[in-house]
């Protein structure tokens, strides 16, 4: 049957993340510092709002783009939270963030198009290129930069077959941000090759230094910028799969034949609870975020401080919930190290490489779990480092 295979399917390599998760789930006593899910609970007030949906009967379809309060809600938050314009007309409810990736894609890439994308980064993007039939170009950022986009880099990278740029900052793995003056750097080179901004800011509300600075709030970048976001990372609703994409009205349109196709609608009951989500953050300041960031700024510095102690030079997450260490003084590169620490100490880290060229002799780490597992965790770590001597 393997001739009925698309090549495109073919060629994609099975998620680096996904397979020491896997290996995880079987293995007693292990410890999973691999998949970016917070440890928190859905908070109530969200739950409710669901059940109560389902008890009034609100189990049919939505309209494709979503419900109208929700989108409009939406718009509300991201201009209040990071001065974004956006448009009820011109956003479509999702069912997560990596649906909005994929409609996107799928809208703008064709046979010959080329999409920078910055790496490290989610592990998602290049495939989700290749899926949608254009070629993946990746732009390594380095320790050195802070892990940050320079104009120097992408403009080595850009041909005349570039298209657009992926971009998601706060980041995942190394928890980088672009300050202001960094994002507004790389502005000019966009602009002078019309290029497409695809601005995921899944992590927006886990920036621990300042706040989150969106390119689409940047100049005119809003007019060739798509904003995807959703409420899986701040609200702690990973499992309820809403996400949300704003688009230029061209791009929007394209975007949402797409959408009416292969999807229909975001299920009702998570709209609801996502509408819910926003309101009661318009109440009380988002407190509920608020709490959630503490805690893991918190638990971050731990971890930090901890890699370092060990001798694992450790850059400091500036946002998201990953620590992203260099094992390179051990010897061992990302995959090498993570396979054995999973064998040796059952604890599951991420090789770096999963990510990029430039995460080889890195792992990613999420401390979004319990200080009781962290804690266990590094000093599971000190005992395998005791072991490589």
């Amino acid at each position: 049957m393997k001739s009925f295979v698309s090549r495109r399917a073919a060629s994609l390599e099975p998620s680096g993340i996904r397979k020491f998760f896997d290996i995880v789930q079987s293995m007693e006593g292990a410890i999973s510092l691999g998949v970016g899910e917070p440890d928190f609970v859905t908070p109530w007030y969200i739950r409710d709002a669901a059940v109560r949906s389902i008890r009034r009967g609100q189990t049919q379809y939505t309209g494709n783009r979503g419900l109208a309060e929700l989108r409009e809600n939406i718009c509300r938050y991201l201009k209040e939270r990071f001065d974004i314009n956006s448009s009820p007309e011109h956003t479509i409810v999702t069912v997560g963030a990596s649906e909005a990736i994929d409609l996107t894609l799928r809208a703008v890439c064709e046979e010959g198009d080329e999409i920078l994308v910055p790496r490290p980064c989610y592990v998602s993007y290049a495939p989700s290129v290749t899926l949608a039939g254009a070629t993946p170009v990746a732009v390594e950022c380095s320790p050195a930069d802070g892990f940050i986009l320079t104009p120097e880099n992408l403009e080595r990278a850009i041909t005349e077959k570039t298209k657009a740029l992926i971009i998601s900052y706060p980041n995942n793995p190394t928890g980088a941000i672009m300050t202001r003056e960094q994002t507004e750097r790389i502005i000019p080179v966009i602009e002078k090759h019309d290029l497409l901004v695809i601005s995921d800011e899944i992590y927006a509300e886990l920036t621990y230094v300042g706040k989150h600075v969106s390119i689409a709030s940047l100049g005119n970048m809003s007019a060739r910028t798509v904003v995807i976001n959703g409420f899986s990372k701040a609200f702690a609703m990973t499992g309820w799969r809403i996400g949300y994409a704003c688009a230029p009205a061209e791009i929007d349109e394209a975007m949402f034949k797409i959408h009416q196709y292969c999807i229909m609608c975001a299920p009702r009951m998570s709209q609801h609870a996502a509408l819910a989500a926003l309101q009661e953050g318009f109440s009380d300041g988002f407190s509920v975020v608020e709490q959630m960031r503490e805690e893991y700024a918190r638990r971050g510095r731990f971890l930090v401080n901890a890699f370092n102690s060990l001798g694992l030079k450790c850059f400091e997450p500036r946002g998201a919930f990953y620590a992203f260490p260099s094992v390179e003084s051990t010897g061992l590169d990302g995959e090498r190290f993570a396979t054995r620490l999973l064998k040796e100490q059952k604890v599951a880290v991420v090789p770096g490489g999963a990510f990029g060229e430039a995460g080889k002799y890195h792992v990613r780490c999420s401390y979004a779990t319990s200080q009781a597992n962290l804690t266990e965790a590094i000093g599971r770590i000190g005992r395998f480092m005791e072991g490589l001597k």
